[in-house]
């Protein structure tokens, strides 16, 4: 008993130091993957992370990260697939849990022109009961 303790013991310490290389010790959204700055989770397993948005722009607004640090969407590769993915697929269940019934919106802002203030790959999810406003205001014809 006391060996498979030792052994799972091993196995949680060499998961956290390659946890810890997957990340960068500057980024805001890996300090809250290890825990240096709370936040309010909405969501947590192995590979994402959810919580709630700091400063909401709708009555639902939460974050859904990868705990692996991926700065841009543009610098993810084929290895990220299945994260994202997942992450994608989580979205509806956890808006729902928050109170989005009858829809949401998803946003992922990548790069300057993006306006990604965090580089961090994150996903905005929002709703609410009502409607969101406009996401950009379309050119006059």
């Amino acid at each position: 008993m006391a060996a498979n303790r030792r052994l799972g013991t091993a196995k949680q310490a060499a998961l956290n130091r390659f946890r810890k290389r997957m990340q960068d010790a500057s980024c805001i959204f890996c300090r809250i993957v290890r825990g240096e700055i709370p936040c309010s989770k909405v969501y947590e397993d192995e590979q994402v992370l959810a919580f709630l948005d700091i400063h909401p722009i709708a009555p639902v607004h939460f974050l859904l990260i990868p705990k692996e640090h991926v700065p841009t969407l543009s610098e993810a590769r084929a290895v990220h697939e299945a994260v994202l993915g997942k992450m994608m697929g989580l979205a509806p269940r956890l808006a729902r849990e928050q109170g989005a019934d009858d829809g949401f919106r998803l946003i992922v802002n990548t790069g300057r022109v993006g306006r990604q203030e965090v580089l961090h790959v994150h996903m905005h999810v929002l709703g609410g009961k009502e409607p969101l406003g406009s996401m950009l205001p379309r050119p006059k014809t």
